[in-house]
């Protein structure tokens, strides 16, 4: 099964800040002494992610 999705603006782009090890850990390197690096970084990208859809989606509507 092949389902496409669309995305509004998908290809527009989002500006997050994160530390190195954040973006390190994102690139797939383990931090095995802290593993709050990693959940850190992907809590930064869901906000965003969260505030810009939730944003958007506002605006259509």
């Amino acid at each position: 099964m092949n389902a496409n999705v669309r995305i509004p603006q998908g290809d527009d782009t989002i500006k997050v800040e994160l530390t190195l090890k954040e973006a390190m850990a994102l690139a797939g390197i383990k931090f095995h002494n802290n593993h709050n690096v990693e959940v850190s970084a992907k809590k930064k990208l869901n906000h965003l992610i969260e505030d810009q859809y939730i944003e958007e989606h506002r605006t259509i509507n």
